[in-house]
């Protein structure tokens, strides 16, 4: 009986100081299922809030939760479809935790059957919404062609869902290089409404070439959700029109005339299919927000935010809970997110990946066999590649995004066959 409790306490150890060296930490396979089993711990006076993020494919949502949590948790590629089922991400920050759901991008039934796509890539992010607190609406304003309106699933779901506060979150702002676009990108998406009240925006920009993500963020950016009542994160509601708002010019662009009128607007209601089409926005946004997700530009203020918005009631999850994951799951994530980099076109999408062995080697070292099973002998060559090197630079790219998750050494080891 000695040995196992010698090692188990070595293991403890060992988590204990990648702890206090890592901050947010990813769970070993034992500490991570015991602490999903047990019962929360409870501050005395806990505070909640349920966050789904939804989206068009590939928009950032996985890249943003990421940044939220502080630690690289979900799948994240340049493909659309990564993230395959919903998975929960856990902020837990004094007596308030959030609970961010990542959901699979909203998706027809057509794109579902082309890229194999499971039912529950339909299906999630609807069940998502219906244990929302709060709804964010990603939309990646650096894509020209989808940019200019919110999807037809995307306003299917708000619509259905009218209830909950939704909130616009502009992404990759930073790859637009016209700021003034912004601007009209916001009065698109929300159908000149933002937080119940009609925007109207008269600007007179004059462009220069020299810009910048950061500028253009203060530049749109109003002040810190403890500093104001409940405004427009980007834009600020002003009784009259005033000359020189906060989106006065930081470099980029010069504002000579700058004026928000608002007005009372309605609040939320269901649309029908065929208001839906002649929609390009949603009008009832109760706030706008403008980052860049993959630098981290703008997610703490983000942050803040969603930690204000929290409502009393129990914590859900152990405060040690960094995702609803288990460490399995977070594998198999990360080596499919590499075999989405390296395999072209819809090849990745029928791979299945079995593991064949998980074991903690005597120095604490994880010792994972995956073997990967696909459907066609030249899908096979695609992803060995010439003299094995796809599938050396899979295995050592996962790796390494393992050992960063789990913060040990991770020797991985990737076989390909044929499915029988």
């Amino acid at each position: 009986m000695a040995a196992p409790v010698a090692a188990a306490a070595a293991r403890a150890v060992r988590w204990a100081g990648r702890v206090a060296a890592a901050g947010p930490l990813l769970l070993g396979p034992e500490e991570q299922d015991r602490l999903l089993r047990d019962q929360p711990d409870q501050p005395q006076n806990p505070k909640v809030l349920r966050i789904a993020i939804i989206g068009a494919p590939n928009a950032g949502k996985s890249t943003l939760s990421n940044q939220l949590l502080g630690r690289k948790v979900f799948p994240v590629s340049r493909k659309v479809h990564t993230t395959r089922c919903k998975a929960w991400g856990v902020i837990t920050y004094e007596d308030t935790q959030l609970i961010i759901l990542d959901t699979p991008g909203l998706t027809s039934p057509f794109k579902a059957k082309r890229h194999k796509l499971d039912e529950a890539m339909l299906t999630d992010p609807w069940d998502s919404m219906k244990h929302a607190d709060l709804v964010l609406v990603l939309v990646d304003v650096s894509d020209h062609w989808t940019r200019n309106c919110l999807s037809e699933e995307v306003l299917k779901c708000l619509s259905q869902f009218p209830q909950i506060p939704s909130v616009l979150v502009l992404n990759k702002v930073d790859l637009v290089k016209k700021k003034f676009i912004l601007l009209e990108l916001v009065t698109e998406l929300t159908e000149g409404i933002v937080n119940g009240k009609k925007l109207e925006v008269r600007s007179a920009f004059k462009h220069n070439s020299g810009s910048s993500a950061k500028s253009s963020l203060q530049i749109t950016q109003a002040s810190p959700p403890e500093s104001r009542a409940r405004e427009p994160h980007c834009l600020q509601e002003t009784d009259q029109a005033q000359e020189g708002s906060n989106l006065a010019s930081n470099g980029d662009m010069s504002v000579s005339k700058s004026s928000l009128v608002t007005e009372e607007a309605q609040g939320p209601k269901r649309y029908g299919p065929r208001d839906l089409k002649n929609m390009k926005g949603w009008p009832y946004f109760q706030e706008i927000f403008m980052l860049a997700a993959l630098r981290g530009e703008e997610v703490d203020t983000l942050k803040r935010y969603l930690l204000m918005q929290a409502k009393p009631g129990p914590w859900e999850f152990h405060s040690g809970v960094l995702t609803s994951q288990s460490p399995q799951e977070i594998c198999d994530n990360i080596i499919r997110e590499k075999i989405l980099e390296y395999l072209p076109l819809e090849v990745p999408y029928g791979v299945i990946q079995v593991t064949e062995m998980w074991e903690e080697g005597p120095s604490g070292e994880l010792l994972i066999v995956q073997n990967l099973l696909v459907p066609r002998k030249s899908h096979m060559m695609m992803l060995i590649g010439r003299g094995g090197k796809v599938i050396s630079r899979i295995a050592q790219e996962a790796g390494q995004d393992l050992m960063n998750a789990f913060l040990c050494d991770v020797r991985l080891k990737l076989k390909v066959e044929m499915k029988s």
